[in-house]
């Protein structure tokens, strides 16, 4: 099975979520949930999810659980084809 993973920093409690960039092979997403109880990173996966076009079951932190700094791993999908769906 193909999967991808993917350097993200993680910018919580913003206006709306969104993935905002990529910097030195790093995406920047913002989340409008507080760093909280895992709700910024169910907010993470949940976008990622959508983007990538696959279930939240496929997407997962492997990485920074409690850092701003996570490694997402996405099930499912070709590197290339998650940069593509991740819009980078």
């Amino acid at each position: 099975m193909s999967e991808a993973e993917i350097n993200v920093r993680l910018q919580p409690r913003a206006k709306r979520n969104a993935i905002v960039e990529e910097r030195d092979g790093v995406v920047r997403v913002a989340v409008a949930a507080p760093p909280v109880d895992g709700k910024a990173n169910a907010a993470l996966i949940k976008l990622v999810a959508k983007r990538a076009r696959v279930a939240r079951g496929q997407v997962t932190v492997v990485r920074g659980e409690r850092s701003r700094d996570k490694v997402v791993r996405v099930e499912g999908v070709e590197p290339a084809e998650l940069r593509t769906a991740l819009g980078l």
